[in-house]
């Protein structure tokens, strides 16, 4: 499905900031719902699945990191995240519940909607989809059906968590940088905090590996950067 005609979740609270993230992103050709509180986002959610979700941070009742942990558990669409916090411990927090991105406010919404678009090519319908299935050891990763599983368990992974561990995959062994894994993993577009691959890292430890303190498959190279396997 080509971009323009993906459809975007935009939950908000502030009527105004809805409304001007939707104009701008119907003006990209996409085809937008909006919701105003985040009890109302998780049901609108789960009822018609969105490509992907522009999530506010801080919200009345069912805040954005609630209910971006409460989709984290039931489905890896991808999440933009939203918040007037601009600190890097806000930022990683938002990540570590599995956003994608996260954006502060004031923000331009141009800037949005690249972010949008940027996100959306690295979600299932890019230059993986083609590729052949990878394996190491216990871990198999399909990219044609985005799917993973270790020890024969399927694992839930977001798509910038997918894409990180399909680089590492190809070639096991190898040290990737982290700018390496980024422009390989999120696109030479992808605008984030300096650790935003640690958390990354960090998320597919915990749902891949035994012991995440002690991991087996995603290794780190102090100094360098990370690889799959010995």
């Amino acid at each position: 499905m080509p971009l323009a005609q993906k459809r975007v979740l935009v939950v908000e609270d502030d009527v105004k900031t809805a409304d001007i993230v939707r104009l701008y992103l119907e003006r990209d050709g996409y085809r937008v719902s909006t919701c105003h509180d985040g009890t109302e986002g998780l049901n609108t959610a789960r009822a018609d699945p969105p490509d992907l979700i522009v999530l506010d941070l801080l919200m009345p009742g069912l805040s954005g990191l609630d209910l971006c942990r409460t989709l984290r558990g039931e489905s890896s669409v991808p999440i933009i995240m939203l918040s007037a916090l601009s600190t890097e411990q806000n930022k990683l927090t938002g990540l570590d519940l599995g956003a994608d991105d996260y954006l502060t406010k004031p923000f331009s919404p141009r800037e949005l909607v690249a972010r949008v678009r940027a996100v959306l090519r690295r979600a299932p319908e890019d230059p993986l989809a083609g590729a052949k299935p990878l394996v190491s050891g216990p871990v198999s990763l399909d990219p044609g059906q985005r799917t993973v599983s270790v020890r024969g368990r399927e694992v839930h992974l977001t798509p910038s968590e997918f894409n990180i561990l399909a680089v590492l995959l190809r070639e096991p062994g190898r040290v990737f940088s982290r700018s390496q894994l980024v422009e390989q993993a999120l696109g030479f577009d992808f605008e984030g905090v300096d650790r935003t691959v640690d958390v990354h890292v960090l998320n597919l430890r915990r749902k891949m590996e035994l012991d995440p303190n002690r991991p087996e498959h995603l290794r780190t190279v102090y100094g360098v950067g990370y690889k799959f396997g010995g």
